[in-house]
């Protein structure tokens, strides 16, 4: 099942908006004069009002105005930005499912190589999906390894799988977020549950080690032996 989200006191959740507001400052050069249209515009426009004899009701007004005008650039600005730092980082596809809203079950690397190639298995309402991240050709050779194993346990799951990657027929990670929302909702949320229990008890099995098995690993070994009770 998915862990409930934790709350979040108003000091935590301003630290946050303050490590975001400093991130997105130093990857972004346009943020702070978009910052600082959004803050002069309202105020401007406040004043003038107030000037104009309309009430003192417009400085409230202006004020909640403002603070959302900041707060639509720091969303915007800050989303772009992440999207900047995360492209061409390993693991990033994972990174951002797992912060994603809604109930996505994540499964990190659930096949990877030395060379940093990896697919995530993702579970949500649209199914089973597979990102690839990594070398093109590597990664499908992963994606049907994984496909095959999955197979064993979906059943009528729809399946989908995507490279990422900004290469012609790739999935760049700018656009994950977007392409997971469209995608319909064929399970409900006991499918959901039911699946991710199978695909967690496939994943819990292990795995042998390729190559020779030690002599002292074999059955009837002297290894085997020393755990016979006496």
């Amino acid at each position: 099942m998915a862990k409930p989200q934790e709350k979040v006191s108003f000091v935590e959740r301003l630290k946050q908006i303050g490590q975001v507001f400093t991130f997105t400052a130093k990857q972004d050069k346009w943020f702070v004069p978009l910052v600082a249209a959004a803050v002069l515009i309202p105020v401007a426009l406040t004043v003038m009002a107030v000037l104009l004899g309309w009430g003192l009701l417009w400085i409230p007004v202006g004020v909640l105005v403002t603070l959302l005008a900041v707060l639509i650039v720091l969303n915007l600005r800050s989303n772009a930005a992440m999207m900047n730092v995360a492209e061409g980082q390993p693991g990033a596809a994972a990174s951002l499912m797992e912060n994603m809203r809604g109930d996505w079950r994540v499964r990190p690397a659930a096949s990877s190589t030395t060379q940093f190639d990896m697919v995530h298995v993702v579970i949500g309402r649209p199914g089973v999906i597979l990102l690839a991240e990594g070398n093109p050709q590597r990664v499908r050779a992963l994606l049907g390894q994984e496909k095959k194993r999955l197979s064993k346990v979906i059943g009528n799951a729809p399946l989908y799988d995507y490279v990422i990657g900004t290469e012609e027929g790739q999935l760049p990670v700018r656009k994950l977020r977007t392409t997971m929302l469209r995608l319909p909702r064929n399970l409900t949320g006991k499918d959901v549950n039911a699946l991710d229990k199978r695909l967690g008890a496939l994943m819990a099995r292990p795995q042998m080690p390729k190559g020779a098995i030690p002599k002292n690993m074999r059955p009837g070994g002297k290894g085997m032996r020393q755990q016979r009770p006496r």
